[in-house]
């Protein structure tokens, strides 16, 4: 090679290797400080994009779960609630069922109603149990729901019974005559607005359509109710306007109050013979006095049901209806404040089926909140191995292998201190032309 002193070739070549191994030596520098393979969108285009996108999804499952478990806190507020509630209609029902033994005396009677009378203002305060200032079950968290009335089921008397059938000719399930005679009595109690409305007469030749649609009286007032009858396995129609069918698809006698709304609800109906000397006729009681709450009555709802975002795109949630659990929706108070009433024994035996009623509206409460307690557990466990998942699959595109990384970083190292000696001793090969001029 020519000695040449304009243009030092070595030294221009050196110096761009060691230009080359000094970035080389900044992104291994940067990749092994960081733990990351891409600290950037130079690194790995690409590979910087789909992280990126996993990234915000992790967050979304992360917060999603956090969602999940505020969810499922709120939850276990309204069944706390509940469950109170249900505690202290048990106990109900047990006083008055003491209530309606006539060991008792109108006065022991009075004592007990006003132990009830405590009860239903704490199941009002459970009713306005809040969670960070929302209120829960009091009526205010329903899903959409059209007026509907109350709906009585009976499954305990013969499939061909029918409303027309004379009661003298009633049968039981198994199809066993109830011997109910011409010379009996019987005796009907409706409860609506906290007021048990009662009547007794004879039966004669009436038909179950015709007993039920007597006037029944509370003091001074009366009430008659407006059924509606079907022999079939067909309820009715809920507020969600979805057919409701028997539990095991037979035919039974259903009343349909034609009233609708909370305030005309039948909250309890009894009904019960007895011969003409008194003596009550409890095969006959058996069948007729099992008519149970199937479709409750409730007024028309806008959508106001709870939503728990759980999902990291738009729509993905678990949407929860909560119905009310006040004295009124269960039939135990009427809207002017009137409570149940349980001051005499027949009073307090027609309680019994306004009681077991209310159970069941507020047991249902209750299996639908656990049922989404326990969705929220599966939702919750779901999320976290999603995220899990994720991440790791992250890892795979933005971590550094350190090991790899580190020997990198010290080769790196090395042909930077390489270069820069040797361009040290490329800039000094010019010198050796000052020989020529001595």
């Amino acid at each position: 090679m020519a000695m040449v002193v304009k243009n030092n070739m070595s030294a221009v070549s050196t110096l761009n290797t060691l230009n080359r191994n000094s970035a080389a030596l900044t992104k291994s520098l940067a990749k092994v400080s960081s733990g990351m393979r891409v600290n950037g969108a130079a690194d790995d285009a690409s590979g910087y994009a789909i992280s990126e996108r996993m990234r915000v999804q992790i967050r979304s499952l992360d917060q999603d779960n956090r969602n999940t478990q505020n969810g499922s806190s709120m939850m276990k507020v309204a069944e706390g609630a509940v469950s109170s509630t249900v505690e202290i209609l048990k106990t109900l029902k047990e006083k008055v069922i003491n209530a309606a033994n006539d060991s008792n005396t109108d006065e022991d009677r009075q004592t007990i109603q006003k132990e009830l009378n405590q009860s239903l203002d704490q199941i009002d305060d459970n009713a306005n149990m809040t969670y960070n200032g929302k209120y829960l079950v009091d009526g205010t968290k329903n899903n959409k729901t059209a007026v509907t009335c109350t709906h009585l089921t009976n499954l305990s008397m013969s499939t061909d019974s029918n409303e027309s059938t004379a009661l003298t000719l009633l049968k039981n399930r198994t199809g066993d005559q109830l011997h109910i005679k011409d010379t009996d009595n019987v005796t009907i109690s409706y409860v609506n607005q906290g007021k048990t409305y009662t009547t007794t007469f004879s039966v004669g030749s009436q038909s179950l359509k015709d007993i039920l649609g007597v006037t029944a009286s509370y003091g001074t007032e009366t009430f008659k109710a407006s059924f509606s009858y079907s022999n079939n396995n067909i309820i009715g129609t809920d507020g969600t306007n979805n057919t409701v069918y028997t539990a095991n698809r037979e035919n039974g006698i259903t009343l349909q109050n034609a009233r609708t709304g909370v305030d005309n609800q039948i909250a309890g109906l009894t009904i019960s013979i007895a011969d003409n000397t008194g003596a009550i006729k409890k095969a006959a009681n058996a069948a007729l006095d099992a008519f149970s709450e199937t479709i409750r009555a409730q007024n028309a709802s806008e959508d106001n049901a709870l939503v728990f975002q759980t999902g990291t795109k738009a729509n993905q949630a678990i949407k929860v209806g909560l119905t009310d659990m006040r004295t009124e929706a269960l039939g135990l108070k009427g809207s002017d404040g009137v409570k149940l009433n349980i001051s005499t024994q027949k009073f307090a035996n027609a309680a019994i089926n306004v009681l077991d009623n209310a159970l069941q509206k507020a047991l249902d409460q209750q299996t639908t909140i656990g049922a989404v307690q326990s969705r929220m557990e599966y939702t919750s466990s779901n999320l976290v191995a999603a995220s899990e998942n994720v991440t790791a699959s992250e890892s795979t595109i933005r971590d550094a292998d350190m090991a790899k990384e580190m020997t990198e970083y010290t080769k790196n190292n090395v042909l930077l201190q390489a270069a820069q000696s040797m361009l040290s001793q490329a800039n000094q090969n010019s010198s050796a032309v000052l020989s020529l001029l001595q």
